[in-house]
């Protein structure tokens, strides 16, 4: 079965095609950072015209990257939430209308079902079952997964994502939009000694996170340091390094906790934090002490992308399930999913 893929829930329209027997045949991403970066974030109005202007020619693109026509897709799959209802919206309508164009089945995707199958993609794909850590700018969620559509969440955010965290961090450091590349790259600058955050919610049992209470750590260092006068460009490196290792520190010690409860010796870690070169070097360290593996996706599968949704949309297709209507569904709790229902 080859799956067309679209991925339109906020500021990336992504675009694949995916053959459930060759595997991923073409992919494409146009990012729309430059368009909000003026603004210092996403304005939803127009990621849903960037959307509208950008789908089709994508769609054309990977076609013909693929040597395929339109009549040789078989299935459509498009992200149906979370998100932005706008741009959800945009994907939701143009895969509606060319599916019923085309004849073919059509399934919307959770988002994050999509990031948490990304690195099924991998040459080296982890198994069922296994705990999965989504760290992005929405979600912070460690999930147990028993199986496609089998998820028992073990804990999740009470506040702050991790990555609008350090989107929020950004901003205090006067750093440019999309801010998490840019605090990990000021950290690799940074001295780790100078500056000690704390590891919220790592001094009690349980599996949920809580970052407000970091950024707001990092805000009164940043103050200090400024009415001290001694607020220099070594000063945010050592400031950002002290919060990316608070970060990397929490959820690793998390991850490893739900290791442990659930007594799974695979890890998935995906969403656009994934990406982060500390996280996955201190993850890869803490898990081999113990004889467990992380696995992870390829750097551009990391953020929102049009592969994860058509390969999370061809295992639920080849399982019967399709979708009648365009239902977006701006907010979508991972807990509601079940397995395939035909």
């Amino acid at each position: 079965m080859r799956v067309l893929g679209i991925e339109t829930s906020c500021d990336e329209t992504g675009v694949a095609l995916y053959d459930s027997e060759q595997g991923l045949l073409a992919d494409t991403l146009y990012s729309q950072v430059a368009l909000h970066a003026e603004f210092g974030g996403v304005v939803p109005e127009l990621a849903s015209r960037d959307h509208t202007r950008k789908l089709l020619p994508l769609i054309d693109q990977v076609l013909a990257d693929a040597g395929l026509e339109k009549r040789d897709i078989d299935a459509i799959a498009y992200t149906a939430g979370p998100g932005l209802v706008g741009a959800l919206m945009v994907g939701a309508c143009t895969a509606h209308g060319m599916a019923r164009a085309l004849a073919v089945p059509i399934l919307g995707v959770h988002h994050m079902e999509g990031h948490l199958l990304a690195p099924m993609l991998e040459p080296e794909a982890p198994e069922f079952p296994f705990v999965a850590l989504l760290v992005s700018g929405g979600h912070t969620q460690l999930v147990d997964v028993r199986g496609l559509g089998d998820y028992r969440l073990l804990g999740e955010s009470v506040d702050d994502a991790a990555g609008e965290a350090f989107d929020k961090v950004a901003k205090m450091l006067d750093l440019p939009y999309p801010g998490g590349p840019q605090v990990a790259a000021l950290a690799e600058q940074g001295d780790s000694s100078r500056f000690h955050f704390p590891r919220p919610m790592t001094d009690r049992p349980g599996l949920d996170f809580s970052f407000s209470g970091l950024k707001t750590h990092t805000l009164t260092a940043l103050r200090s340091l400024e009415q001290q006068a001694a607020l220099d460009a070594q000063a945010r490196a050592d400031v950002a390094r002290a919060f990316e290792d608070a970060v990397v520190d929490t959820l690793v010690i998390k991850c490893r906790r739900a290791l442990e409860a659930s007594g799974r010796q695979r890890l998935v870690v995906a969403g656009g934090v994934s990406a982060n070169r500390r996280l996955r070097a201190t993850l890869d360290q803490a898990l081999a002490k113990r004889g467990a593996r992380a696995y992870y996706p390829r750097g551009r599968f990391c953020t929102d992308n049009g592969a994860m949704i058509a390969y999370a949309g061809a295992q639920r297709l080849l399982a019967g399930e399709r979708s009648d209507t365009p239902q977006p569904r701006p907010r979508w709790p991972l807990a509601e999913l079940t397995p395939p229902q035909p």
